[in-house]
């Protein structure tokens, strides 16, 4: 059990962490994104139980589509044999190039039904993880103002500057749920990669996660300076 993630606890860490902020942040912007990728979360979740079950109609599909490549291709080779052997070499040349450019078609058309469900999963996972890679945005633009060097110099402020009316205690509280939002993003993104074993998807979860661990790490830099303010407070008194 320890070596999967495991899509309900990644949901209740989502809705333990949604009500913390909401509890903390009542009414905040943070909250409603918390909401939102709780929403979000319940939707990869379900898509993911879609995808890991198989396409019947789609495969049903593509086995009537193999039938008739099959039969064009039986018919193909009844065509082959009744050449006539009176034929001159240019016309007999010219029935076989025929015959190799109907094959070539054909192995094109088997390769196509036999990776069509694959396609299919392939576009519904990548539209999942566009959603998720959107939301890692929002995230990063709810703590782009959350400046922790205004709490040593709040005289620099100008009239256009946002309003700060967070303590350092909240600010740092702030950042960290920030942090934990980008984190659950992640995870459910790697969730596909547990069901889907394609090039693709794995390249996209891998942008995600570089992108949720980049912006992780500039708010962690801020954090680093919110303690740094607290240890200078507690030396100064």
């Amino acid at each position: 059990m320890y070596r999967a993630l495991e899509p309900e606890a990644i949901l209740s860490t989502c809705e333990r962490l949604g009500a913390r902020i909401s509890e903390r942040f009542p009414g905040s912007g943070l909250s409603k994104v918390g909401a939102e990728l709780l929403l979000l979360a319940r939707e990869s979740i379900f898509d993911l139980e879609r995808l890991r079950k198989p396409n019947w109609p789609v495969r049903i599909g593509v086995a009537v589509m193999a039938l008739v490549v099959i039969a064009a291709a039986l018919g193909l080779a009844a065509s082959i044999r009744g050449i006539d052997p009176n034929f001159r070499l240019f016309e007999l040349l010219q029935a076989v190039e025929s015959a190799v450019n109907d094959i070539v078609f054909i192995g094109i058309a088997v390769y196509f039904l036999l990776t069509l469900e694959r396609r299919i999963k392939r576009r519904a996972a990548l539209r999942s993880l566009h959603r998720l890679r959107s939301v890692a945005h929002v995230i990063d633009m709810h703590q782009l103002t959350k400046d922790p060097e205004r709490l040593l110099s709040p005289a620099m402020a100008t009239p256009s500057s946002p309003q700060r009316t967070m303590t350092r205690f909240e600010l740092a509280r702030y950042l960290d749920y920030c942090s934990e939002l980008l984190s659950i993003t992640s995870k459910l993104a790697a969730l596909y990669l547990q069901h889907l074993d394609d090039a693709q998807v794995l390249n996209s979860v891998n942008d995600i996660q570089t992108l949720t661990g980049g912006l992780s790490a500039k708010i962690w830099q801020k954090i680093v300076i919110i303690d740094t303010i607290a240890m200078r407070a507690e030396t100064a008194a």
